[in-house]
């Protein structure tokens, strides 16, 4: 079965409603952060004329809705393949690739469109930047850290409580490594680090997220301190602390409100916000899952 050649069309995820040129209906609802943009779709069946992205993306499939068997055909970079699309099963569509697709009946679907240069920025020490090249992936097989990924997102969007900056940090930077070490055309060289951070590194990385609670903390400003990349940086400081640097600045966020609720006057929501947390719910639902009880119980049991 071969394509007809016809003019491709440009799809930049950068641009508002960017995927409403090539589907029956709008996104049920979409998210943009810095480097990465999620939609989630529910879409009759439709067919796609031949595109390229600016940006990589992946595709997700949830589910049919109609419960009919999920399926259709799919293009890549001018290779044809029939897929049957089971659900978390996931398409990479690298940028720059030629690609086109349809579905044979009414489907549910993510898309997540990641910048090229956040693989550049995270492999940086470890990979050439010119030589990061992605692999088209017909959807066919599952991923199950990119589909916890998926999952997770579209939990926290759907519920409304999105976390803070770092935890979507965190979330890309895991996201770009696990790409790179899985569908990149070449294979990263890491270096042997053996014997972590240094005390010193450690302590102004402790200093600095001590003196910066109540921003939001960039995974970038906390390796640029060591000097080495993101991969580096995760691995080095999870082998120093016995955590990763989201669960550590969780955990300081969380003793500084213990400490803010025993020895200031300040409400709820304040001492959220003080410690870097986006409103008084998110707060309560990381104060409880860590402490065991809501701040507000937590004041309760201190008077008694």
């Amino acid at each position: 079965m071969r394509m007809q050649r016809q003019e491709s069309k440009l799809i930049d995820y950068r641009q508002e409603n960017a995927s409403d040129v090539f589907v029956p209906k709008p996104a049920v609802f979409s998210s943009r952060w810095d480097s990465i943009y999620l939609e989630l779709h529910q879409q009759p069946s439709f067919e796609v004329a031949e595109h390229q992205h600016t940006m990589h993306v992946i595709v997700n499939g949830l589910e049919s809705y109609s419960r009919e068997s999920s399926s259709g055909e799919r293009w890549l970079d001018g290779k044809f393949k029939r897929e049957t699309r089971s659900i978390g099963d996931i398409a990479i569509i690298p940028a720059g690739i030629s690609h086109r697709c349809n579905w044979n009946t009414d489907v549910q679907f993510i898309i997540l469109a990641i910048e090229p240069a956040l693989l550049k920025q995270v492999g940086q020490d470890f990979i050439n930047p010119d030589r990061i090249e992605l692999i088209p992936h017909f959807m066919i097989e599952q991923d199950v850290l990119v589909q916890g990924i998926f999952h997770t997102l579209k939990e926290e969007l759907e519920s409304s409580k999105i976390g803070t900056y770092f935890w979507i940090d965190s979330i890309k930077t895991t996201l770009a490594i696990h790409l790179l070490r899985n569908y990149c055309t070449t294979q990263p060289k890491v270096s042997n680090y053996t014997d972590g951070l240094s005390k010193l590194k450690l302590q102004q990385i402790r200093d600095y997220i001590k003196e910066h609670l109540h921003q939001d903390i960039k995974l970038i400003e906390l390796a640029a301190i060591t000097q080495i990349s993101l991969y580096h940086f995760l691995r080095l400081f999870k082998q120093s602390m016995g955590v990763t640097p989201h669960q550590y600045i969780l955990q300081c966020r969380i003793e500084k409100a213990k400490y803010l609720l025993q020895h200031s006057e300040l409400s709820i929501a304040e001492i959220a916000a003080r410690v870097g947390f986006c409103d008084q719910s998110h707060f309560t639902r990381y104060f409880k899952r860590i402490v065991g009880v809501t701040p507000k119980k937590f004041l309760f049991l201190l008077s008694q």
